[in-house]
Order: structure tokens, then sequence, then C-alpha cells
């Protein structure tokens, strides 16, 4: 029997930008998100990680921290790259580049990272990660979890808008030969 791998996904938690329709920036958590933490029974000590991975922005290096975790700055965990709309709210945005963006997987009109990108980039990791079984929790944004998901499903890019991921949930997924989907948003 070879070993598992077990990566469990904690996304960050809530930001000015998620609660008010904007794009991502690097921005820090709003005042909800951490008392959303400090609500929260925080990390089960069931995960017991081997090694912990956290994006690089500084919503996720916050929630690292709320949590008491601390590990190692990971750059394929980072937030989709919206490019230029990165900050701005998405009724700044014309309607059609909107719609585009929401309904093509390999749209770059903002001169940014399509979701296609994600998912391949994502999927670069995962095949990383499962080379060296062991147990990892990675603090990252929705975006990245609904890359994981579709890769662990094996399902197309243009689905990635059907994965709901709130802040502050847990996503957890196992590899034996290949990643399977064992728990998904479950808050903290």
């Amino acid at each position: 029997m070879s070993a598992v791998t077990r990566l469990t996904l904690v996304t960050h938690a809530l930001t000015d930008a998620v609660r008010a329709a904007r794009f991502p920036a690097d921005e820090s958590l709003d005042p909800q998100g951490l008392r959303a933490i400090q609500r929260s029974a925080g990390l089960p000590a069931a995960l017991r990680p081997e090694a912990i991975r956290i994006g690089p922005e500084a919503r996720t290096a916050e929630t690292a921290a709320a949590l008491g975790v601390c590990g190692a700055v990971e750059p394929a965990l980072a937030d989709l790259d919206c490019g230029r709309w990165a900050g701005a709210a998405m009724d700044a945005i014309p309607a059609e580049s909107v719609a585009a963006w929401l309904t093509d997987p390999g749209f770059r009109g903002h001169g940014g990272e399509s979701r296609t990108d994600l998912v391949d980039r994502v999927r670069a990791w995962l095949e990383q990660v499962a080379a060296q079984p062991q147990r990892i929790l990675a603090v990252t944004h929705p975006a990245v979890v609904r890359a994981c998901v579709l890769i662990a499903l094996d399902a197309p890019a243009h689905s990635f808008w059907r994965v709901d991921v709130p802040p502050l949930s847990v996503t957890t997924l196992h590899h034996h030969g290949a990643w399977t989907l064992r728990n998904t948003a479950c808050p903290l």
C-alpha cells in the first residue's frame, strides 16, 4: 500500500473586497473576518499537519496568523490574478467584459490570469504535493480551492463558478494514486 497525501485547504476570512463584490487585490481581512476567526473553534487538533503552506497575499497570512499557524509562503497558492481589474468593483467593469470573464475559462481580457491558467498552475502544484506524501495544511483562496476540486473531480474549467467556496471554510483532498475529494466547505 502506497503512502497517502492529505491536503487540507482553508480559505481566508472575509475582506472588504469580498463583501463589496470587488475583484481581489492584496487586501487585509476586515474586522468581521477577524471576529469570525476568533469565534471559530480554530483548526481541529486532528489535522496535525506535517507541512503548512500559505498563499502570498496579506489576507492568507493574516488568516493563518489568527488561526495560530505559520508556514512557508507558496506562490502556487496565490489568488486568481485579475490583472488591471484588481481592486475594482464588478459594476465598474463593462458588463460584456464581466460576462466574458464569467463564461470563458480562457478569458484574459483584464491582463491577468485565466481560469484555465489558474487550474494549470494548481494542477502542477498538486502534482508536486502528491509526490511527497504527507499531511499538508494550506491557507489559500476560494479560487484555488475551486481549482483543486475541479482537478480532483476531473471536471472542466467551465465548471469553476459552480463550486461555492465560502470564506473561512475547510476542504480536504486525499491523494492515493489520484486525488479524491474528502470533504468540502465545512466552516471552522
